[in-house]
């Protein structure tokens, strides 16, 4: 009669163990990981909403009345209403000269004066302008005018909005100089509530978002700003001259 042997080991201990199965160790590494990318993409989420209440907080809800006068005004091109603030500024006295940055090639005292007749004579003798495109720009041009008046102190006009990244670039460009923050409050922002109302909240979010990129950028490259300087439009500062419209948006 045929012998039938078993397998197993004396005594019938049972099987031998499988082998591991291959790749199992790769599918657990790649499970950690991806449970590790999720924590990380939850906490940059937490993070970002968490930056975007305080960015709402900060934002001034009304015009600030001026402590002290500075050496010059630059206002930030973006609305008609910032630059007659600064316009009325400048003639109160409250700063030697005005910058208006980032205006249209074609806007000039003239047509600044037509608008603003009133203060035609001070537009005049004691308004200059640059084409810078952004913010950034903005900034860049702001010291070459400061730099070039010799100026130490200077008041910022801008939308309350775009006020923390105005601030963070043309500080970045200047650190030596004291900038007096002067926040314009748009007729929208005025509204109870106006964060229900879906393109100015997306307006105020773009915002934040650039905001905290440019920090980013400041932080991780701080000669980034010095390097764009050579990149910055060639017009430069353009004392006003001939007629013209409109002004240029650098948001």
């Amino acid at each position: 009669m045929p012998v039938v042997r078993s397998r197993t080991g004396g005594g019938g201990a049972g099987r031998e163990a499988d082998p591991p199965k291959r790749g199992s160790a790769a599918h657990a590494l790649l499970r950690g990981v991806g449970r590790s990318a999720l924590v990380v993409c939850a906490g940059a989420a937490v993070l970002l909403i968490a930056g975007f209440a305080w960015f709402l907080h900060s934002l001034p809800a009304d015009e600030i009345v001026l402590a002290r006068d500075a050496d010059g005004i630059v206002v930030l091109t973006g609305g008609a209403s910032r630059i007659t603030d600064a316009i009325e500024l400048l003639a109160a006295g409250r700063g030697k000269r005005l910058l208006i940055s980032g205006a249209n090639r074609a806007t000039t005292s003239g047509e600044i004066s037509r608008l603003n007749p009133e203060y035609g004579p001070i537009v005049s003798c004691c308004v200059d302008f640059d084409r810078s495109l952004n913010t950034l720009g903005n900034a860049i041009e702001t010291k070459r005018w400061a730099e070039s008046r010799g100026f130490h102190s200077l008041i910022v006009v801008t939308s309350n909005y775009h006020m923390p990244r105005a601030l963070a670039e043309i500080a970045h460009q200047l650190p030596n100089v004291s900038l007096l923050p002067f926040p314009v409050i748009a007729d929208k922002l005025h509204g109870e509530p106006w964060w229900m109302h879906a393109p100015m909240l997306r307006l105020v979010l773009s915002e934040y978002l650039k905001y905290v990129a440019a920090q980013m950028r400041i932080r991780l490259d701080p000669a980034a700003g010095a390097r764009a300087a050579g990149a910055a439009s060639p017009g430069g500062l353009a004392q006003s001259s001939a007629a013209g419209r409109g002004f240029a948006d650098p948001l």
